[in-house]
């Protein structure tokens, strides 16, 4: 997420009320999560585990809860609660706008572009040329539609990442500030639900079609030409490469890769990356040929203890 304007090292510290190291006028253009930082962005770490991955990051900018040493050409700030303050940042530069219509004035819509009874069209929505928009659709602001779109009733672009932090008290949100974008010849079955991505934006491509109530987690990139199906659960952070086909009842887990071409046959756990152009099953994930080899073996288990008698 850019910010409208460059902002001093020095402006963010004030606004967060932190001790800073580095060049007062050291410049801040952004702030991302860690993988789809740039320079300029602002990078948060909170545990130590992590500390050489965001210091080591693209950022230049990092929000940390200890002093170390600043690498070169980068700056810090000194926050006790990293996690907090980047809340801070993002509910400062991106704030909740309320609305009390159902197609903002601020909202671009393409020309021969249709929306159906009941849907909703947030702030700053831009939608292209043709495309056909269901009834009780609701679109988050800042969410980008490309042309020849149809999406079908029910259906949610823009909710917030499910991604929090555990306190002694609860659960504690980290605010969505980023997109959800739809590129051109897309079609989104009914009661499908495509959260925004933290930062950055959570991405459909060119002439993907997702079937009915398929969930698309925070911050996944799905590629162009894809099919899938049915009661799929994409997680946050996942890539998914051009043309690959997932049927149905999928579920992956976050931050992991599928291949471009692969196919993910009904009811896999995705639980690590895949390389494409295979064909995959099972849960733990394997290639579909030896799984259903080592389905028929079990089968001739109660056999073979029997020739063993």
């Amino acid at each position: 997420m850019k910010f409208p304007k460059v902002h001093s090292l020095e402006e963010i510290a004030n606004l967060l009320n932190c001790e800073f190291i580095g060049d007062k006028n050291f410049e801040v253009l952004g702030m991302n999560e860690i993988h789809v930082v740039e320079p300029g962005d602002i990078v948060f770490v909170d545990h130590p585990k992590y500390y050489d991955k965001a210091l080591q990051s693209a950022a230049t900018i990092v929000l940390i809860n200890k002093k170390v040493d600043c690498p070169e050409g980068k700056a810090l700030l000194i926050s006790d609660d990293p996690f907090r303050d980047f809340n801070t940042l993002t509910k400062h530069f991106k704030p909740f706008q309320f609305a009390n219509v159902s197609i903002s004035s601020s909202a671009e819509i393409g020309e021969g572009t249709f929306i159906q009874p009941n849907s909703f069209i947030g702030n700053h929505v831009k939608i292209g040329k043709n495309c056909l928009i269901h009834s009780n659709v609701s679109i988050y602001d800042y969410t980008v539609i490309g042309d020849n779109v149809i999406i079908h009733a029910g259906t949610i672009l823009g909710a917030d990442a499910f991604y929090y932090k555990k306190r002694p008290e609860g659960f504690d949100q980290l605010i969505s500030g980023g997109r959800v974008v739809i590129e051109d010849n897309v079609g989104i079955g009914a009661l499908c639900t495509i959260d925004k991505g933290v930062t950055g934006d959570t991405t459909i491509g060119e002439g993907t079609k997702l079937d009915n109530q398929v969930h698309v987690g925070h911050d996944t990139i799905i590629g162009k030409k894809c099919l899938i199906a049915s009661q799929t659960g994409i997680a946050g952070c996942v890539v998914i490469e051009d043309e690959v086909t997932i049927w149905g009842q999928v579920g992956t887990t976050s931050g992991i890769t599928i291949g471009a071409k692969a196919v993910i046959m009904g009811q896999t756990g995705v639980t690590k990356s895949v390389e494409g152009g295979k064909s995959y099953f099972g849960t733990p994930i394997e290639e579909s040929r030896e799984k259903l080899k080592q389905l028929a073996n079990i089968k001739k288990i109660p056999e073979i203890l029997n020739k063993l008698k």
